[in-house]
């Protein structure tokens, strides 16, 4: 298979990169970012930069294992051991709820606001879920495709655009590439903003699973090529929109004496707030539906991609050899599914009033999760399946063997810390 990137046939292939992109850009970006820029400056632009150097190998490793050999991460777990897919699908499972909810709740937040709606939040989360569901169930992988790319491409536009005219007036003299003392920023924060910046590793499985699930759209198997351009496509934009949100807030919020509140619906219209700041009041309306439809992007992409790989996690442990072909939207999918839609309603009843310790415990445990996942993802890239041509450069494993030790190293520290 060549390794050289035709056009025609990338575009074709394009779009698993920019669903990533949608799943990560989210509350990393718009809350975490966003909150960094308000409370620091940008002391904390160097943590991002970190973090999104030091977790790239991992990331890409999911795409580009997919296209090299045909099969998901998951059933590349399974050939490092069962107790590795076990181990995933364990994480998987204690993590689903608390992430798909805190996104539920931000996005449930958004939709009440936006359209003025006088019900509950619990009912207005499980209509976005719903809505989620239908889109998913009728469209497809399709679907959920198509409406990524148009709507992570308004946000793309309109952020850029923000950034661009609060970029005059930020003060750069807080850029650091790590934190001072003085900056006062607790340790906590610090792992939240990484853990989910610009995402968890978990969705790095996401990734292989929609490159298949792409190739069988098109009815065309991508290069090897193809897979990490795409995905690379998709991961430099996210880093772009992590810097344009920690602008956004430094801009407009750093040193006004005013910082975002823990309740969602008022930390919804802050956010609002820094748009129309930036880009004029007559722009509010356009502004409110950009950031609700960002968020309802990434809610589509978790509530399609937690069930797509638990489904194929449950697929794989229950053959008794590895199948690359075994399906991942069949009834434990939707079963899957509507079990996480309603625990999700249930945990934005019981915790709407605090979306950012919400938001700040579901990163931290991404955080402390990462070492595991990326410690699998090595192994199954440099596994006997995978060919020896498409393995990554030594650059590239040595990236990942430091960003092991650093994401390995930070965990522990932090959990000495705390007890």
């Amino acid at each position: 298979m060549s390794n050289r990137v035709r056009p025609a046939t990338f575009w074709t292939a394009f779009g698993p990169g920019l669903l990533w992109a949608a799943a990560a850009i989210g509350v990393s970006h718009l809350v975490q970012s966003t909150r960094a820029g308000a409370d620091a400056g940008f002391a904390l632009a160097g943590v991002i930069l970190l973090a999104l150097v030091l977790k790239y190998p991992f990331f890409e490793y999911g795409p580009r294992y997919a296209a090299a050999t045909g099969e998901s991460l998951v059933e590349g777990y399974s050939r490092v051991g069962r107790w590795a897919l076990w181990l995933y699908l364990g994480i998987t499972l204690s993590t689903a709820v608390i992430i798909q909810g805190a996104i539920v709740l931000f996005t449930s937040f958004l939709v009440k606001v936006t359209f003025g709606l006088p019900w509950d939040l619990p009912l207005v989360a499980a209509l976005v879920v719903l809505a989620c569901a239908a889109l998913l169930r009728v469209g497809r992988f399709r679907g959920l495709d198509v409406t990524t790319k148009v709507i992570l491409t308004l946000l793309t536009i309109s952020t850029i655009c923000a950034a661009a005219l609060v970029a005059p007036r930020t003060d750069l003299s807080t850029l650091a590439l790590w934190p001072p003392a003085s900056a006062g920023v607790p340790l906590a924060f610090l792992l939240a903003l990484a853990g989910w910046m610009p995402s968890a590793i978990d969705i790095s499985v996401w990734s292989s699973v929609w490159t298949l699930a792409k190739d069988r759209d098109m009815g065309t198997r991508a290069s090897v090529a193809h897979a990490v351009l795409d995905f690379r496509v998709g991961y430099v934009a996210t880093g772009l929109m992590a810097f344009a949100f920690l602008m956004l807030g430094a801009g407009v919020m750093y040193g006004s004496g005013t910082s975002f509140s823990a309740a969602g619906a008022q930390f919804s219209m802050q956010l609002v707030d820094l748009y129309s700041d930036a880009l004029g009041a007559w722009t509010r309306p356009l502004v409110l539906v950009a950031v609700l439809t960002t968020m309802f992007s990434t809610a589509l992409t978790v509530i399609d991609g937690f069930p797509r790989v638990i489904a194929r996690s449950v697929a794989v442990l229950r053959a008794s050899a590895v199948n690359p072909d075994v399906s991942d939207t069949g009834p434990v999918y939707w079963a899957s599914g509507a079990v996480l839609g309603l625990l999700t309603v249930l945990v934005v009843a019981f915790v709407a009033s605090s979306l950012t310790a919400m938001v700040d415990f579901a990163t931290i445990v991404s955080f402390l999760t990462a070492p595991i996942l990326g410690y699998l993802n090595l192994r199954v890239i440099l596994g006997d399946n995978m060919p020896a041509g498409h393995r990554p450069g030594k650059g590239l494993i040595w990236l990942s063997y430091g960003g092991l030790v650093a994401l390995a190293g930070t965990a522990v520290v932090f959990l000495v810390s705390r007890f």
